[in-house]
């Protein structure tokens, strides 16, 4: 079994940084967007709660949008970058409308300043906006140097290069070998232009240009210098962050900009498709973009295609965390195993948002006739059960609690079957035993009963222990696993 992701960012460094924006702490920062009428979106907010940004969501769903549109809250801009109106086609764009509220303490040292973009007679009117340095790393920093029409005349035999190479920062060495597993301390930039480097690779012995790199490194090895040259308190777009990069330097380069947030109070907002690109994120850093509307909060990417309905299920459930997911697709399994292609399990990150985005999704007859939804909320959420609408409850306030507890309650009855279950010999049922009543009195935090136990029973993976756990809990309580069972029947029949 694979190991579990483990962040190179402390869990205190997301902390900090979530609280120094809270506390405005920070001395150029854009703190929220207001799409008042821009595109598919119409009176929506951002609200930029952490200081690196992920915009997910399906092609077509208004992740460049919103990117653009926290282009242009700065001078620099200009607004056709992203915001180009056709004489052909493009009458859509009267009146459209963006807000920021932007903290600048050079002008306000106590409170964050409105400013606003409008579209009006055929060109963008922006008030007095803030001259704060923007780094824009769009989908071409990933086409091959040797494609790239800017670097063509360096393959010529003509051209001779006057200019100096010289050796990457020793940041930017440290930065990139910790993204790409690589030394490149050996590596250099030539300044071809006053805007444009080239690189050049090495390792002592031989050198060799950018035109040999793969496309993802030139990408990283040119995003981290550049921001590393920036000034402190400068803002960094990127668009979908993942291109050409393998899944783990993906995560890597994300953490990379946690820690230059940390460092030099950088603000990077970036566009994705990737799951990945999310791992090393709190929820609060995470905003999706569906059908004009926007939400805060980790949503999977196959979450984002159920709610889309581009999937080949029949019907979506969705829930708050992981371990919902894990028990009701264990509740499928068990008692509708006929029925487990049909069904797709999805976690959405809070009861609030299961609740909004089925709500969403029953209310929209494109999507809600072709794939059905359910959601399933735990037992301490404050939204009413209510069969008609398809919203249920899981048993009891916290789930992880309440199936620990069925089986602890029963240990001596389930000791074998629960070794068994964790893929322990037989014999270790005492230990399993002991192990289960230590966890009792020593745990605090229930969604960490597994692992515990897990780590305890002699590095068991939390997952072979919580599926243990839950195939004792279904078969002992076969009340509340039927009724849950019988809601998803009604749904799929109906």
């Amino acid at each position: 079994m694979a190991a579990q992701y483990q962040s190179e960012i402390r869990e205190s460094v997301v902390r900090d940084l979530l609280d120094k924006i809270k506390k405005q702490s920070v001395g150029s920062y854009l703190r929220r967007i207001k799409l008042n009428k821009v595109r598919a979106f119409e009176n929506q907010s951002v609200d930029l709660d952490f200081p690196v940004t992920a915009l997910i969501g399906t092609n077509g769903g208004g992740k460049s949008t919103i990117l653009g549109a926290a282009a242009i809250a700065h001078k620099s801009v200009k607004p056709g970058l992203f915001f180009p109106k056709s004489s052909i086609g493009d009458q859509s764009m009267s009146n459209w409308g963006i807000g920021y509220e932007i903290i600048e303490k050079k002008k306000n040292p106590t409170q964050p300043i409105s400013r606003n973009a409008r579209f009006r007679n055929s060109k963008w009117v922006r008030d007095d906006l803030i001259d704060r340095p923007v780094l824009y790393f769009g989908i071409q920093r990933t086409v091959p140097a040797s494609e790239r029409r800017e670097f063509k005349k360096f393959a010529t035999f003509s051209y001779k290069f006057k200019g100096v190479r010289t050796e990457l920062s020793g940041t930017t060495q440290e930065q990139v070998a910790r993204i790409l597993g690589k030394d490149v301390s050996k590596f250099e930039q030539a300044a071809v232009s006053t805007t444009q480097s080239f690189y050049v690779g090495g390792d002592g012995n031989i050198t060799y240009s950018e035109f040999h790199f793969g496309a993802g490194e030139s990408s990283i090895l040119r995003m981290v210098s550049e921001i590393e040259a920036a000034p402190e308190n400068a803002i960094v777009l990127i668009e979908e962050i993942e291109n050409g990069l393998h899944p783990v330097a993906t995560r890597r380069m994300v953490e990379y900009l946690i820690d230059v947030a940390s460092r030099r109070s950088i603000q990077t907002i970036f566009t994705t498709h990737s799951e990945d690109a999310l791992t090393p994120l709190p929820p609060e850093a995470i905003w999706s973009s569906i059908d004009g509307r926007t939400r805060q909060g980790k949503i999977s990417i196959e979450a984002l295609r159920a709610i889309t309905g581009r999937v080949d299920e029949r019907l979506a459930i969705f829930v708050e965390d992981d371990f919902a997911k894990e028990w009701v697709e264990a509740i499928v399994r068990f008692k509708l195993p006929q029925n487990m292609e049909e069904i797709g399990v999805y976690p959405v990150s809070g009861d609030s948002q299961a609740f909004a985005i089925h709500t969403s999704h029953r209310n929209n007859p494109a999507i809600a006739d072709r794939l059905k939804s359910l959601c399933v909320l735990d037992g301490d959420s404050e939204k009413i059960e209510d069969g008609a609408a398809g919203v249920l409850k899981l048993p009891g306030r916290v789930p992880e609690a309440v199936v620990f507890d069925y089986v602890r309650n029963n240990i001596d009855s389930l000791s074998m079957r629960l070794a068994v279950s964790m893929h322990l010999p037989p014999d270790k049922e005492g230990t399993v035993r002991k192990v289960v009543e230590d966890v009792s009195n020593t745990n605090r935090d229930p969604h960490l009963l597994f692992s515990q136990i897990g780590l305890r029973s002699g590095l068991v993976p939390t997952k072979i222990v919580s599926s243990a756990f839950l195939s004792l809990w279904i078969d002992g309580n076969p009340v509340d696993s039927q009724r849950i069972a019988d809601a998803i029947v009604e749904v799929l029949t109906s």
